[in-house]
């Protein structure tokens, strides 16, 4: 792969970062990466990847742009209210980038269709905001042997940590199931309580920061470490968790979900809005 010399101003800062250079560059240019939900934590993390040049992005969203999104969802534009999320957030991608390929998922992920959809691509972003569908992302990518960031932002508070397949049971490190155990039906949601944008987009760019590790295979995940950040202290804290739960649902020594078959009904949407 030979970069153009337009190529190499662009990604000029990427080549003096030793973890990076050239190669990592054109590593990058050659990677599939998927965002699932192009809200507030989507909007900074898919901008933060176009920007740096992975060469497919994939964006799942269902939903349309609304005016309460533009508080915190900056992918986004007064002109796009009405408009699909995964259009508004494709036209922000290729005016930003050329070189990124744009893939759309426009459909709401469920247990039938999310496998063939990560199996597309090297690393998964969960940026949704309802526990049920994180923990269909969880699984989908437990069972599919896919790596992938997890977050989470409610009023100035985020949480993340990242997801990395192992075949050896004492190296396995914990997913969102042996943290959780269950998708809590009664979690706030955005709109009941509040959140602040701009914690949203700290959250969004740590997850960014994850995949383009992962896809350089540089520096230190956070795989048996959940990283919690409080926006009104500036308090970031990241708690050890190293090894898996052997009991785990999913990815213990006797999971009960083998497939997503299996757990469907907690899958189930929200009927509640959590705009993300």
């Amino acid at each position: 792969m030979v970069l153009s010399e337009e190529q190499a101003e662009r990604y000029s800062r990427h080549f003096v970062l030793s973890e990076i250079g050239e190669s990592g560059q054109k590593r990058l240019l050659q990677a599939k990466v998927l965002v699932i939900g192009a809200g507030g934590l989507g909007s900074n993390a898919i901008m933060q990847l176009a920007a740096a040049g992975v060469g497919v992005l994939g964006i799942a969203d269902c939903d349309k742009v609304e005016l309460t999104n533009l508080q915190r969802q900056t992918i986004h534009r007064m002109k796009d209210v009405g408009i699909d999320k995964v259009l508004s957030a494709k036209r922000a991608v290729e005016e930003l980038n050329p070189d990124v390929t744009v893939q759309l998922h426009s459909e709401r992920m469920t247990a039938d269709n999310i496998q063939s959809v990560i199996g597309q691509y090297d690393f998964v972003l969960d940026c949704t905001d309802r526990f049920e569908t994180k923990f269909l992302i969880n699984d989908a990518c437990v069972l599919s042997k896919k790596a992938y960031s997890h977050a989470g932002v409610v009023r100035f508070e985020g949480q993340a940590f990242t997801y990395v397949p192992s075949e050896s049971a004492s190296e396995k490190k914990p997913c969102l199931r042996c943290l959780l155990g269950s998708a809590p039906h009664d979690a706030p949601l955005c709109a009941e309580v509040g959140v602040l944008g701009a914690a949203v987009g700290v959250m969004g760019c740590i997850q960014a920061t994850e995949a383009v590790k992962f896809l350089l295979d540089r520096g230190e995940l956070l795989t048996g470490r959940v990283l919690r950040f409080d926006g009104l202290t500036m308090r970031v804290r990241v708690s050890e968790i190293p090894h898996a739960d052997r009991h785990c649902a999913v990815c213990g020594e006797n999971p009960a979900i083998l497939t997503l078959a299996d757990n469907r009904e907690e899958y189930a949407v929200q009927t509640r809005k959590g705009n993300r």
